[in-house]
């Protein structure tokens, strides 16, 4: 397989998939959805009782009940770095939670307001402050407070969805478009034809300049009336599209992906190599 980076972008991308199978790029699609480690809310705790603020004292409430809070929450994108965090049942704590696998946030508002991500404030280190801040969490009323602590840890999109870093992910096979300039007419109804602007008009003939913007609809073919355009489709090229989340850059997530198959491959030849022995 040989890649080669069409658009990058800190947050969406798409690269074409060379010398690949069908399978080869499906395996690459499910790696990129599921196999990505992040890190993600997992668990919420909440106050009880009446919050004391400014001489006042507030109910400790939302308009939402616990559990719609927390499971949004846990859908806020939390910066990772899988260098400087690790799973939390493969830590050297066994599970029971230290800055090497775990980051603790806290959040505390008063209403009447609206409380969003960037009010997660992160305990011990500022690099894992959220930085989309403006996801809407729950409206507060007059009166009303909340108090959380919230516990992010690693996981990876098999868990659950919480942990996909990536959103969006799709491929298509590579157009090929082909024009017989022997039957061209240069009537340009290709260029005018085709729903997605895929044809510029070069030197007074039709060029296919945006091949990776083509759907294969075929339209440009049917409004050829002297049927020079031949459209199909490159079996072993693959155009994909994806984005993040934020909690990562594409080209990181893209790597990783890329490393988990690899991972993969050689574990499942080390399998085979065991039963042929």
């Amino acid at each position: 397989m040989n890649i080669e980076i069409m658009e990058l972008e800190e947050s969406r991308c798409r690269f074409l998939l060379k010398d690949a199978s069908h399978s080869d790029a499906n395996a690459l699609r499910r790696a990129l959805i599921s196999d990505i480690p992040k890190m993600a809310i997992d668990q919420v705790e909440f106050h009880l009782g009446p919050i004391m603020a400014d001489g006042k004292e507030y109910e400790s409430i939302t308009p939402l009940f616990d559990e719609i809070v927390a499971h949004r929450l846990g859908q806020v994108p939390i910066p990772t770095d899988m260098e400087l965090m690790t799973f939390r049942e493969d830590c050297v704590c066994e599970g029971e939670g230290c800055p090497n696998c775990i980051v603790m946030y806290s959040l505390n508002k008063i209403g009447p307001c609206t409380v969003y991500s960037g009010d997660l404030i992160p305990l011990g280190n500022d690099a894992f402050k959220v930085e989309d801040t403006l996801i809407p969490i729950v409206d507060l009323g007059d009166g009303q407070a909340i108090l959380i602590y919230a516990i992010a840890e690693m996981g990876t999109g098999r868990r659950h969805v919480k942990w996909q870093a990536t959103t969006g992910v799709g491929y298509k096979y590579q157009p090929i478009v082909e024009i017989d300039e022997s039957l061209c007419d240069q009537g340009m109804q290709c260029v005018n034809g085709c729903p997605r602007k895929v044809f510029d008009e070069v030197d007074g003939k039709p060029f296919p300049a945006r091949l990776e913007d083509c759907t294969l609809c075929n339209t440009c073919a049917e409004e050829c009336d002297q049927q020079a355009i031949t459209v199909r489709s490159d079996q072993r090229s693959f155009v994909f599209g994806l984005e993040t989340d934020g909690s990562m850059t594409c080209a990181k997530a893209l790597e990783v992906a890329l490393a988990s198959l690899e991972a993969g491959f050689e574990e499942f030849s080390e399998m085979v190599s065991e039963l042929q022995a």
